[in-house]
Formats: C-alpha cells, sequence, structure tokens
C-alpha cells in the first residue's frame, strides 16, 4: 500500500510538474533549467538603447542582438557602455556565478527591462538566442515585417547547458556546400545553443580543404562527374565525362569560416577521414596505396566500390592509405600540419571508420609490417597506424579523435572516441578512461529517413524524431566525467543540396539540442513537439526548410488468411486523426477515419491517409502501394 501511494504521488508530482511547464506558454528549445512565468509583457520600443560593456569579447553578441532587431521589427538600436536609461541590458558578472558556468545566463523579463547575466559573452549569446524565442516568430524574418506587436513575456529564467560538446557533424565531402551554405548551416543550428560544427572535410567523393603543400588533393581529389539519382547506383562515368562537380575551402576560406563560427561562440571540429574513405586521396597521390593500379583510380561520383554486406565491408578498389608505407605518414604531418594552423578547436577528429581490409590482406607490404610489428590481425594493422597518426597530431599541439573503430586494434594512449555505432564502443571508450563523444546512429543519424521510405528520400534506415528525443548521451555503466557530450551526423550521399540539408537537420537536430542542453528530468516529448510546432513558424520566417514528417503515420502489415492485408497506422503524434481511401482516390476529412486495424479491399492496389488536426489537415498526403507493405511482410 505504501508503494502504492508512492507511486501515486510521483505520478500526480510529475503531472502537476508538467502542467506548470506546459501552461507558461512558453516555447523554448532547448528547455531552460528553470523558467518562472511572470505577469505582463514588454514592448519592444521603436528606439532600443541597449547597455553593455566594452569588453571587446561582447561584439559579437551585440552585434548579433542589433541586427535582429533592426532586421524584421525596424527598430533603432544603439548600444553604449553605460545607459541608464536602457531596455536591454547585457551584464557580464563582476563575481562569477558557479551555478550557471561558462555559457549559462538568467534571463529577466519585466515591463519596462531586460536584463541578461552571464559570466562569459557565451552565455549572453545564448541568452540572447533564449530572448529571440520569446519574441513573434517574424523576428526571424530577413525583410521588414509591418503590423507585429513585438512583445516579450515576463518571464525569470536562469539556464545552463548539460554538456560542452553539442554538436551536428555536416558532410561537406560527399557533396560540396559553399562557404555561404555552411554559414547558413551554423546560423540555423546556433539558435538551438548548438556550438559545435564537425566539418567531414574528405572522403571518396572529394578532398575538400587547400594543403598548400600537396596541392593535388584539391586540383585533382575535389572534383568529380556530377551524377543525379540514387547516390550508390550510379554507372560508372566514362572517360571522357568533365570532372568539374564538386570544389574546395581555400585556407582563405577555411579562417573566414572560422571565425564566422567563433563570432556565434561555435567551434570548429575539423574530420580528415583515413585510413579508410582515403580514395580522393589516393587518387591525387597514387603512392599511397598498397595496391598496384592505383595510378587508374578516380574520384567516386556515386558507382558502386564497396560490399556492404556481410559482418566486414570489403572494397572493390582499395580506397585506403597504406599503413605499411612510411610516404604515408610524411603525407599525413604535412596534412595535420596545416589542418592544425587553420583550425584553433583542440581536437582534430581523424576518421578510421569503415576500413576495408582486404586489400590489405593480399598487400607483402603489410605482411612484412605484421611480421616486424608483431600485429596479428588487421585490426592490429589499423591500431598500429591510429597510434602512429596520434602522436604526428599531439606532435601539433592538437588532441587525435576518432570514430569507434580505433578501439578494435587497441587504442592510442590519449585518444578520444566519437561513438557511432550505437553506444557501445562509447562504453568500452570510457571504461578505458578515454573521452567520448556519442553520436549513435539509433538516436542521431541525420541522414536517415524521417518517415515511411515512400514518402523520402530512399537510404538503409529510419529515424523518427520522437526516436532522436529519446537521445541520452550518458550510459549508466560508465563515468559521466568522461562523456563530453553527443552531436547529430548528416552524412551527404543523399543529400544534393543546403535545402535538403535542412529538411534532413531539423527539426531533429531540436531534438539533439535538448538532449545535450537541458537537465534530462526536464525532458517531455508531448511538451517538446508542442514546441516544435511553435518552431515551425519560425522556420516558415527564416525561410529555413524543414521536414513535417513527425506527422505521416507509421505503416505495418500483417497478411490474412485469405491472402489480403491487415493494415495497422500509427501516429507519432498525440491528437491527430488519419483518414484514408483503397479507392484511389484522395482522401480527406469526410472519407473513413481510422480507428482500428484495416482490412485491404481484395483487389485494391492503393492506400492513400492524410491526418488532420480537428478539421485542418496537418500531415502530407501519402501513397501507400500496397504491394510495397506486401513486400515488407517476412
Amino acid at each position: 500500500m505504501k508503494k502504492l501511494s508512492l507511486l501515486l504521488c510521483c505520478c500526480l508530482a510529475h503531472m502537476l510538474s508538467f502542467g506548470q511547464v506546459a501552461q507558461s506558454g512558453l516555447s523554448i528549445i532547448p528547455e531552460p533549467v528553470k523558467t518562472t512565468r511572470l505577469a505582463g509583457q514588454f514592448l519592444l520600443p521603436k528606439s532600443v538603447i541597449v547597455e553593455a560593456g566594452s569588453q571587446p569579447e561582447l561584439t559579437p553578441v551585440t552585434s548579433y542582438l542589433k541586427k535582429k532587431l533592426i532586421t524584421a521589427p525596424g527598430s533603432s538600436v544603439i548600444i553604449k557602455s553605460v545607459a541608464p536609461t536602457a531596455s536591454i541590458r547585457l551584464v557580464l558578472n563582476k563575481t562569477a556565478d558557479a551555478t550557471i558556468g561558462t555559457e549559462g545566463y538568467m534571463l529577466s523579463v519585466k515591463a519596462k527591462k531586460i536584463v541578461i547575466k552571464a559570466n562569459d559573452a557565451a552565455g549572453l549569446f545564448y541568452g540572447v538566442q533564449t530572448l529571440m524565442q520569446l519574441l513573434p516568430a517574424d523576428i526571424e524574418s530577413a525583410q521588414l515585417v509591418k503590423n507585429v506587436k513585438w512583445t516579450v513575456p515576463c518571464v525569470e529564467i536562469t539556464d545552463y547547458p548539460r554538456f560542452a560538446w553539442r554538436g551536428l557533424m555536416f558532410d561537406v565531402a560527399r557533396h560540396f556546400f559553399t562557404k555561404a551554405e555552411v554559414k547558413q548551416y551554423i546560423d540555423a543550428m546556433v539558435k538551438y545553443k548548438l556550438n559545435l560544427l564537425h566539418l567531414h572535410l574528405t572522403d571518396d567523393e572529394g578532398w575538400r580543404v587547400e594543403i598548400k603543400s600537396l596541392p593535388k588533393l584539391t586540383s585533382v581529389g575535389a572534383y568529380n562527374v556530377k551524377k543525379v539519382g540514387q547516390f550508390g547506383t550510379f554507372t560508372p562515368p566514362a572517360a571522357d565525362e568533365p570532372r568539374t562537380y564538386g570544389g574546395f575551402y581555400t585556407q582563405d576560406d577555411i579562417r573566414e569560416l572560422v571565425q564566422y563560427a567563433k563570432d556565434r561562440f561555435v567551434n570548429i571540429l575539423p574530420e580528415i577521414d583515413v585510413p579508410g574513405h582515403s580514395l580522393a586521396a589516393v587518387v591525387a597521390y597514387p603512392e599511397l596505396s598498397c595496391t598496384p593500379g592505383a595510378d587508374k583510380y578516380v574520384v567516386n561520383s556515386g558507382e558502386p566500390f564497396m560490399n556492404w554486406d556481410g559482418p566486414h565491408n570489403t572494397a572493390i578498389v582499395d580506397n585506403t592509405l597504406c599503413p605499411a608505407n612510411e610516404n604515408v605518414y610524411t603525407f599525413l604531418d604535412k596534412v595535420v600540419t596545416e589542418v592544425a594552423q587553420l583550425f584553433p578547436f583542440a581536437y582534430i577528429h581523424m576518421g578510421g571508420d569503415e576500413c576495408a581490409k582486404n586489400f590489405w590482406e593480399q598487400s607483402d607490404a603489410i605482411k612484412a609490417l605484421m611480421v616486424k610489428e608483431g600485429l596479428k590481425t588487421q585490426q592490429e594493422v589499423q591500431s598500429y597506424f591510429e597510434k602512429r597518426l596520434e602522436k604526428i597530431v599531439e606532435s601539433k599541439g592538437k588532441k587525435f579523435m576518432g570514430w569507434d573503430e580505433i578501439i578494435e586494434g587497441g587504442l592510442g594512449p590519449n585518444a578520444a572516441v566519437m561513438s557511432w555505432r550505437g553506444i557501445k564502443g562509447g562504453i568500452e571508450a570510457a571504461k578505458q578512461g578515454h573521452e567520448v563523444v556519442m553520436s549513435p546512429t539509433t538516436f542521431t543519424y541525420l541522414d536517415y529517413m524521417q518517415s515511411d521510405r515512400v514518402n523520402e528520400t530512399h537510404i538503409y534506415a529510419s529515424l523518427r524524431l520522437s526516436k532522436s528525443y529519446e537521445f541520452e548521451p550518458v550510459p549508466d555503466s560508465v563515468d559521466a566525467k568522461l562523456i563530453k557530450g553527443g552531436q547529430g551526423n548528416l552524412w551527404t550521399e543523399q543529400v544534393y543540396n543546403i535545402r535538403q540539408a535542412e529538411y534532413m537537420t531539423w527539426p531533429r537536430g531540436m531534438a539533439i539540442a535538448e538532449s545535450v542542453w537541458s537537465p534530462k528530468e526536464k525532458k517531455s516529448w508531448h511538451y517538446f513537439f508542442g514546441k516544435v510546432e511553435k518552431q515551425f513558424d519560425r522556420f516558415n520566417a527564416a525561410e529555413t526548410k524543414y521536414a513535417p514528417s513527425a506527422y505521416d503515420p507509421s505503416f505495418n502489415a500483417i497478411r490474412n488468411a485469405d491472402g489480403t492485408l491487415k493494415i495497422t497506422l500509427t501516429n507519432e503524434v498525440d491528437g491527430l486523426d488519419t483518414y484514408y481511401s483503397f479507392d484511389n482516390s484522395f482522401p480527406d476529412n469526410f472519407y473513413p477515419k481510422y480507428t482500428q486495424p484495416i482490412d485491404a479491399p481484395k483487389d485494391a492496389t492503393t492506400l492513400r491517409v492524410i491526418t488532420y488536426r480537428g478539421k485542418k489537415p496537418i500531415g502530407r498526403m501519402v501513397t501507400m502501394p500496397l504491394s510495397e507493405l506486401s513486400s515488407r511482410i517476412k
């Protein structure tokens, strides 16, 4: 009885807590640590005076705030170091508040004044991001917006991040994204207090960063043949097809991006992916390969070149650097030297994932290396390579990081691990005392389909928004201090342009942002999605693309005794009604409403569904061939 009473009390407390949050009417992502809603509102004046100290580190914050208040509201904004009549004050604490740390802030909105306090400029910047989310959605417009009442609800907020590493990985190697597009991606991520942009700069399809001492990496390795369709299934390009698709960032471009990110309190983590995923480098410098004939290789354009079936992937062409070749380490020393000079962030990510070893198994040079170094397996060969590479990285004053495959043959002494094949690798690395960043496919792979494959660009796996929101970076069995944080990863094999990159990132990027910023106990899927819907208005104002996939139902089918299908539809979002048709017409809310599993008519070929909230269509029209459902039944 005591247990039952305790359970009821806990449930009631949770319901009250959730109700208090929901009743605040605020839609801040990520959810702040503490929010107290007050009566009244602040009305943004036409002439805004902002008081901020004269410290140089505040300039990016005041510049950002000034631009936002001028652009859509059309206010005039004056920044002063001392202004008793200021309507907005940005205050750096003279004595640090240990509660909020370096990135936290305290935001106070009263009817006549807004005050943001922080220990560091980063905290003020994040306070400004919260302030932007309290203003009407049109604050995100790039043009002047008239007839909007620019009000902010009165509130007291104390907020600080759970993790210091809050990232997104952007693969700019499979398809090249311009400097302006990378800036656009940064602009979207900082709104949700994400502070780490992991740039995947090299792969089989292109080398994207200028290395002055190795010019062929970009003159040869940055370009392939433009193809459109299902990446990975293309026919091999003909010899006379122009290799003009791609591009690279000059070192000046990189410096500009680093500064742009720094002004928004974002670090850029560069990734040079070796020893696998290195075809672009091998094409530029064939002598880096273990395999004769590498001089005939070409940069991949999306044609098949790997076999992914079975427990270990094998290569059709050798896309690896040769661990037995001393010239490889000279090459890598040159690359890392220049990369370390370009990127001030403490870490360099050196890849290490999906390294096919079938060509190594045939190499006399590798066999000799194994005898010389006492290496028993190909995993130990890669470990030998990684440990030497770690020393090169550390010799440049940087910390070495790699994907979780680097664990397999034995970790180097100081290697940090990015765990992507689930969380198992991260757990193993942490138990060995190594730093870990969690980015498991199960929650954070943003290239995965967001709803049914009949409605999405096809890839081999799905990841719905609610599943992303379940992301928890710290497993129960490890020292939480070794988990630096987490990130989402956007691989771009099937992402050809920035609009699709945005579509794949948002709103799942918001789910990841809340998982790495907000207290674990503050997370609530139902409340979160209500906030997401409010954020959609902001994306519309900003003209940033996002996926409405959460409104699409999931499909499941079994076969009846007579061979027809029994179909179950499941909505990810509560409060939606689903209407359907089998007669090839397009349903609306006057059609049959789904209430229980439905039997497909014997001769029907197509099921169409659409979701409504009340009388308003909210989901996309989904057309599901019954042959497709039938093919999924095992």
